[in-house]
């Protein structure tokens, strides 16, 4: 049994080790107007919104301008939002099957029911930054150093979507901090808050890179590389809690299916700690 398929976006929220009896009722809608206007947009929005006049603001220390910045994200926004929607389609395929097995086109494209990965969303907008960055010829690392910590202001908001939607929580567990929905049944289900552990994650991620890492900034991309090393641990860790994981098609591994986030997060730690400590050391040689 998934949890997420029986648990519905009105589900009461409790935390019963932590406020009692207390119950969050919100629903995951903010206004009921056409298809909805859903509070995890809204989150993404203030998330970007916030991102972006952090990142402007800070251009100059990066050698950059506010105009080039604004250049990367109006250009990252779409393409990211679709990557975001392909990364989840392709490894989900068979939710977007009809019954003869041909690929409803028309369900794909519903991008108001739900269905966004955060990875596919830093993989397509990195590329679309590169693209960008050789157009309008500006540096592509130092672009990625500035936006990244944008890019965590965003994941650490937006993780509060998924807490509106019933979503992104992870296993039954008995830990204090347990976080308790209730099934269409009846039934509740005392979860692990995985939301709320991405959150916080990279709110730590994001003041370690501002306070730490940026002003001993030693080469562009450095910001960019400890961004992809914190995250990665942090979603390899976290993504093995979750009972919504998407999965590497019917690869197993030790007769376990493959999570398709914690491979790719396990790929990223390694090539981003070996690019990292090379440059590192070729900084103490110069």
């Amino acid at each position: 049994m998934n949890l997420k398929d029986i648990i519905p976006d009105t589900s009461p929220i409790a935390f019963p080790g932590l406020f009692g009896d207390w119950q969050f009722t919100g629903g995951a809608k903010a206004l009921d107007v056409g298809h909805g206007v859903y509070w995890y947009g809204v989150f993404i929005a203030v998330g970007l919104l916030l991102a972006l006049w952090f990142c402007a603001k800070r251009a100059e220390r990066f050698a950059l301008t506010e105009d080039n910045v604004l250049d990367a994200v109006l250009w990252c926004v779409p393409f990211g939002i679709l990557g975001a929607r392909l990364y989840y389609v392709v490894f989900y395929l068979d939710f977007y099957r009809n019954a003869d097995g041909s690929l409803d086109f028309a369900k794909m494209l519903r991008i108001w029911d739900g269905g966004l990965a955060v990875y596919g969303a830093v993989l397509a907008g990195c590329l679309t930054v590169y693209l960008v960055s050789r157009a309008k010829k500006f540096s592509f690392p130092a672009m990625m150093d500035d936006l990244v910590l944008g890019v965590l202001i965003g994941q650490v908001i937006g993780r509060w979507g998924n807490f509106m939607n019933r979503e992104a929580f992870g296993a039954v567990t008995d830990a204090p901090w347990r976080m308790r929905l209730w099934a269409e049944t009846g039934e509740f289900y005392d979860v692990h808050p995985t939301f709320l552990y991405e959150s916080l994650w990279n709110l730590a991620g994001f003041l370690l890179l501002w306070l730490l890492v940026t002003p001993r900034r030693r080469f562009d991309g450095e910001n960019f590389l400890c961004y992809l090393l914190w995250y990665g641990l942090g979603r390899l860790w976290i993504e093995g809690l979750r009972a919504d994981s998407l999965y590497l098609f019917d690869v197993t591994l030790f007769g376990a299916p493959v999570r398709v986030s914690q491979a790719l997060s396990a790929v990223l730690v390694v090539v981003a700690a070996a690019v990292l400590v090379s440059r590192l050391r070729r900084e103490k040689t110069q």
